[in-house]
């Protein structure tokens, strides 16, 4: 997307009230987002905004300056991707509540078309450190890009095991990305952006609030095949997550614990109530999310393309950048094939993302 158009998708996330549904009414009425934020009540009305949202929109406009909101985000090292950009993540596309416009600081690849949320309590015992840095550093072993929450416990301890094995991480926020919460973790949010991403729906200078953090778990959701529970109390945030990904039609898996820990009475429901599947080893994961194939080429340090559609991308590629938009015109192929393809090539070690979309052949 331009930038001229792009500062007013960044504008209205400013304004209270307008997210997926009332973006979309804009949308399909004005066609552009610089002709909604410029147009009169009456107009709006037609649209279909009216009410606190109208009065919300109309006081809004006068205090943002759309090119002054995409030029101080910028500054900050922050990127934003509308649902139009192909650099969208394609798996959150696909959930109900997609948020108009995903703000990222470090990169997103299409290797994280493989991810897996890994979610749990603030306190965890001894054995739940164990299970999560485990799990967590086996999946970054097996080039599955590991998402969290950043939060303090589990969260925490799936980002720093992926680290350490030298995976990818990404990390949803529940503030705009010009900030960390908790504070503590500000060193470990500067790992995972250097090895992944932090993201956000929230523009920068929006400070963390107790109602931000289950919309914000939606997006781990969305980022992510499935989503492994490790410890959780029944009334808990991974239990939202959990339930979310239920209606998403996301895999969920839980990791059974202690009849008598309180933080394990949340994943034993799971399990109990047949609402998750039970991991004691990273295959559980692995198999049911159809996930081994791409593992076991790794392992095997499979070097050729696996079909045609691989192999008409790998033509597509050279020591020269491309971005994906002229890949998808070379080969006529579908942005889901492409995307699919070019993240199989990255995970052979055939093709690498050097950025923004552009990729390079790397043998």
């Amino acid at each position: 997307m331009d930038r001229q158009e792009l500062q007013y998708w960044v504008a209205f996330g400013r304004v209270p009230q307008f997210g997926r549904a009332r973006i979309a009414l804009l949308e399909g009425h004005f066609g552009k987002l610089e002709d909604a934020w410029r147009a009169g009540a009456s107009d709006l009305q037609a649209a279909g905004i009216s009410g606190s949202a109208l009065s919300a929109l109309l006081t809004a406009r006068d205090g943002i300056t759309p090119q002054s909101e995409l030029e101080r985000m910028e500054s900050l090292g922050v990127q934003a991707l509308t649902w139009h950009d192909d650099a969208y993540p394609a798996c959150l596309k696909e959930i109900y509540d997609r948020p108009p416009v995903l703000y990222v600081r470090g990169n997103l690849t299409a290797v994280d078309a493989w991810s897996v949320a890994v979610v749990g309590t603030r306190r965890a015992t001894v054995y739940g450190r164990q299970a999560a840095e485990e799990l967590s550093e086996a999946l970054a072993r097996n080039r599955i890009t590991v998402v969290s929450g950043l939060a303090r416990g589990i969260d925490s301890i799936a980002h720093k095991a992926a680290l350490k094995t030298g995976g990818r991480t990404i990390a949803a926020l529940a503030c705009g990305l010009d900030m960390v919460y908790p504070p503590e973790n500000l060193r470990l949010a500067q790992e995972v952006m250097e090895s992944g991403a932090l993201v956000s729906d929230y523009p920068v200078g929006t400070q963390p609030r107790s109602e931000f953090f289950p919309r914000r778990n939606r997006i781990m959701v969305g980022l992510s095949l499935g989503v492994l529970v490790v410890e959780a109390d029944i009334k808990s945030g991974a239990l939202i997550t959990a339930r979310q990904a239920l209606d998403e039609n996301r895999e969920v898996f839980a990791v059974p614990g202690s009849i008598f820990s309180p933080t394990c009475r949340g994943t034993n429901w799971l399990l109990q109530a047949g609402q998750a599947k039970l991991v004691t080893r990273i295959e559980d994961v692995l198999e049911e999310l159809n996930l081994t194939m791409a593992t076991h080429q790794m392992e095997a340090k499979e070097v050729l393309p696996a079909d045609h559609t691989e192999a008409s991308v790998l033509r597509m590629l050279s020591q020269e950048p491309i971005h994906i938009d002229e890949v998808l015109r070379g080969s006529g192929l579908e942005i889901s094939t492409v995307s699919s393809a070019l993240a199989m090539l990255e995970l052979k070690g055939m093709a690498r993302q050097v950025g923004n979309m552009n990729y390079v052949r790397a043998r």
